[in-house]
């Protein structure tokens, strides 16, 4: 098969490459990529051991962990690799809240903590119901500092704290957290809208992502499957589409479900954040290194 006649049926099946980026798009017009014209995955850093829990800052930094490494480290927006925190008991997601402080799931320790900017920690909530937590893996905090959290455990599971892998919410000020997702077989990303009115919860053994109506802070209805795909992390666009990992692609889906693209990275992702200057560069964790993708959308974050 000839390069040329290749790339048209390529695009005949809704497939297309930019920059040596494979795109498989339900749409069959390259204006309607997410992805930017002639962008190519960008590797930035490598080395690490298991990359996770992206997050940007508010000039577009972006802070991620290694988890078996124990460390959390920063790229900036001038391209320079910083360790920003050692010891972190296996940090897993990070995430900012409305006032720039950076939050942790620190499954190794079994706890949610805060961060000043000199990584000085303070813990969040490290118990439910009188006993340690299982292992926290990924959170969000909505506009009022409300922490939803996922709670499962890999590993040795044998000696659970907690009776199942729930999703909690801990409203500001509160020192008790509610568990308000009990259902799934393994909760894992966990991110909302902006707005507050949506949560998106992977149930990654499960293999599904549910979307619940956030009815008021820490109460939700409407529970509904978005996907047929569990996911590692999540991550949400200005136009509120969601992307889920899985294998070695970010599979793309819009508010209402429909599948919108698939992005083939050369490592297989485990979690993604937008950053940058302009907050349109995704960013994203796969296994030893990070990436980065240009894209045509901005971050919901």
């Amino acid at each position: 098969m000839s390069t040329l006649n290749g790339s048209r049926i390529w695009q005949q099946l809704g497939f297309l490459t930019l920059a040596g980026v494979m795109i498989v798009s339900v749409s069959h017009a390259q204006d309607d990529s997410l992805v930017a014209p002639d962008a190519s995955v960008q590797l930035l850093a490598d080395s690490f051991i298991f990359t996770e829990g992206p997050a940007a800052d508010e000039q577009g930094n972006i802070y991620f962990s290694d988890i078996p490494a124990s460390r959390i480290h920063t790229w900036s927006v001038s391209g320079e690799l910083e360790t920003f925190r050692e010891n972190t008991n296996g940090t897993n997601g990070l995430f900012f809240n409305s006032n720039w402080e950076l939050f942790g799931a620190e499954g190794g320790a079994g706890r949610i903590t805060r961060m000043d900017s000199q990584a000085n920690v303070s813990v969040v909530i490290d118990q439910h119901n009188g006993a340690p937590l299982n292992s926290p893996n990924d959170l969000w905090l909505d506009a009022s500092g409300g922490i939803y959290f996922t709670d499962p455990r890999y590993g040795d599971e044998s000696n659970n704290p907690q009776p199942g892998y729930y999703v909690y919410y801990l409203a500001p000020g509160a020192s008790e957290a509610q568990a308000i997702i009990t259902d799934l077989t393994k909760p894992n990303g966990i991110i909302g809208t902006q707005d507050g009115s949506t949560l998106y919860v992977a149930d990654h053994i499960g293999n599904q992502t549910f979307a619940y109506t956030i009815t008021a802070p820490g109460q939700i209805a409407d529970k509904r499957l978005l996907a047929g795909q569990g996911s590692d992390g999540l991550a949400l666009d200005e136009r509120g589409n969601l992307y889920l990992t899985g294998g070695r692609n970010i599979t793309i889906y819009s508010p209402q479900g429909e599948l919108l693209q698939s992005i083939e990275f050369p490592l297989a992702p485990a979690n993604m954040t937008f950053g940058g200057e302009n907050r349109d560069v995704l960013f994203v964790t796969a296994r030893t290194s990070l990436f980065s993708l240009q894209m045509n959308v901005k971050g919901m974050y």
